[in-house]
């Protein structure tokens, strides 16, 4: 399981170059006008992980199979969109699409690149775009309730649960909040999420600087990350530009000029880090001969939901999982290594997998 994830946007923010960058494709033609991308383009990239190169190399694997995600480069977004302006409808219907939003905001000064709304203001184009998402979950709240108003009187159970949460998420967008602020009980998060607001889904603030000034961010950054703490969202500080020139490079050539640019790692890296956290997810791995291979769960899965995302007869017939802790399977140097010192342990149904175990499931046919 990975998760999908809409790269959004005001026209020239920096969306395509990013998405092109992440991806390593030119598929997302990147040009200086507004909705040079129209068809929302898609691309799967596999997610770095240093632990399962390491898992590779003691368990002797011979492919080694990461853990993928999905970015949607989605058409720039302008006002008036909840109405159909521009590309609009197009716009929502795709975001609907996905798990959670990056939401690629322009921080850098550039009088070559135009501004759809001719000013450098990452806060105005956040609300801007915000706004819109607001305005068609409204529109869509206010029509649902009106198809159920039959159901409800008749005492519909799914019914009444639907009008309840709808009209708590519509008292939010009236007041001007996002649906993602509605605290929602646990034995209600299904019929929740299964409403499928527009801002409902996860946002990650993805800050667009010059390459000066990927390191350290600027003001404008400091501003949005401000914002994203307020609201409960997160931020990162990336270089579009700087990505599309790694995206380029051998992996020692791109961390030489990291180096050079005082950069730690990737964009793609934090980018995706900070999507797992948005989003309550985490990795757990498989290790053998044959291969070594990343897994994403969400947090608190327990073990035969986890064995389930292999293949739904490992979850139905599960027995046990035989699992081992990443750092006590690097430390001693394998799986039987781990087992000869009592560090597998058995796990049954109510094992909660945590991030970084290495898993071999039991199971009956």
């Amino acid at each position: 399981m990975g998760f999908k994830t809409g790269i959004v946007g005001l026209p020239n923010v920096g969306k395509s170059t990013l998405f092109n960058a992440l991806t390593r494709t030119a598929a997302a033609q990147a040009a200086n006008f507004p909705f040079c991308t129209i068809e929302p383009n898609v691309g799967e990239v596999s997610v770095p992980d240093a632990r399962l190169d390491r898992l590779a190399e003691i368990a002797k694997s011979k492919q080694v199979i990461p853990a993928r995600m999905t970015f949607v480069d989605i058409a720039g977004l302008v006002k008036g969109a909840s109405k159909g302006e521009g590309l609009g409808n197009q716009f929502l219907a795709n975001i609907r699409e996905c798990d959670a939003i990056a939401h690629v905001l322009r921080c850098f000064e550039d009088g070559d690149v135009t501004h759809v709304e001719g000013r450098v203001d990452p806060i105005a184009d956040a609300e801007t775009i915000e706004t819109e998402l607001m305005l068609a979950d409204l529109e869509s709240i206010e029509k649902r309730l009106q198809n159920i108003v039959r159901k409800v009187r008749g005492g519909d159970k799914e019914a009444v649960l639907q009008e309840r949460l709808l009209k708590a998420a519509q008292a939010a967008l009236e007041e001007g909040r996002p649906a993602r602020t509605v605290e929602v009980s646990d034995e209600d998060r299904k019929a929740w999420l299964g409403l499928q607001l527009l801002t409902q889904k996860p946002v990650l603030y993805v800050c667009n600087v010059d390459e000066s000034e990927a390191a350290t961010g600027n003001a404008h950054s400091a501003r949005v990350a401000e914002m994203a703490a307020a609201q409960g969202a997160a931020s990162v500080v990336i270089s579009a530009k700087i990505e599309e020139e790694i995206s380029q490079l051998d992996p020692d050539e791109a961390a030489m000029f990291l180096e050079e640019l005082g950069l730690d790692e990737a964009g793609l890296d934090r980018m995706i880090r900070a999507g797992y956290a948005l989003l309550h997810l985490q990795t757990y791995f498989t290790a053998g001969p044959k291969e070594a291979r990343a897994w994403t769960i969400p947090t608190g899965t327990k073990a035969p939901q986890a064995a389930g995302v292999i293949h739904g007869d490992f979850e139905r017939g599960f027995i046990r999982a035989e699992t081992i802790a990443y750092d006590d399977y690097v430390a001693l140097g394998g799986e039987q290594a781990a087992k000869d010192a009592g560090k597998m342990r058995a796990e049954g149904k109510s094992y909660v997998v945590k991030d970084g175990d290495v898993l071999h499931f039991l199971f009956n046919t």
